[in-house]
């Protein structure tokens, strides 16, 4: 494995590249993704409970992620043959297998790289408890320019909302088009906020048949096509 290194990850930060080996063979994330947005989700230890049900309702939907050009790819801190043991575990109790890779991760390297583990812990994921690696619980989008667009972190207690992501992602691809933004509990279809740093001028001609506008900066449209 090879990694690089990295200062905090932020929002508009670039996202480390690394090789590593998967369940679906070994792979340089980057040229993974390729033009593509990728979800990187992570999980402490093979074999948890939590993780159990996420990783089984992320391979029920992954559908919905291939149709919005979304590349899905776990990660967990342990090697990739147990992976395989756990995905058996998953089929029989969630109904569904992982249909995408699952990044093995025993030395630890890529928790560290991406933040989520100190950089200056030694050892590996031998002897290692879920409760050592706890903080192992995020899940980064990742865009077509390879920088990170989302970060959320959840307590190992809490299963993680996936179609939350969907939505997100929804967003960010429309915004990354248009000069928009959504509202609160927006979802695809709804309206939405023509960007503030658009004036009135130039929206004019954006949407010549006006805008619904309850206070000059809440300006509000049909979504775009």
């Amino acid at each position: 494995m090879t990694v690089q290194t990295t200062e905090a990850l932020r929002i508009g930060s670039m996202a480390p590249d690394f090789e590593a080996e998967t369940t679906q063979g070994r792979i340089r994330f980057h040229d993974w993704i390729g033009d593509q947005w990728a979800v990187l989700f992570s999980h402490p230890k093979d074999f948890t409970p939590v993780c159990t049900t996420e990783l089984g309702y992320m391979a029920r939907i992954k559908p919905e992620f291939d149709r919005r050009n979304t590349r899905v790819i776990g990660l967990s801190v342990d090697p990739v043959g147990n992976h395989a043991k756990w995905a058996n575990d998953i089929a029989e109790t969630q109904g569904h297998a992982p249909n995408y890779p699952m990044i093995g991760d025993p030395t630890l390297e890529i928790s560290k790289l991406y933040g989520m583990l100190p950089a200056d812990l030694a050892g590996s994921c031998d002897g290692r408890t879920a409760a050592d690696n706890q903080t192992v619980r995020n899940v980064f989008v990742i865009g077509p320019d390879k920088k990170i667009k989302l970060i959320l972190v959840y307590p190992m207690t809490t299963g993680r909302n996936f179609d939350e992501v969907l939505r997100v992602i929804d967003s960010m691809q429309l915004t990354a088009k248009h000069k928009v933004a959504t509202p609160v509990n927006w979802k695809h279809g709804e309206d939405v906020i023509i960007a503030g740093s658009v004036s009135d001028e130039d929206a004019k001609k954006t949407y010549p048949q006006g805008w619904k506008a309850p206070k000059p900066y809440l300006r509000i449209v049909p979504q775009p096509k």
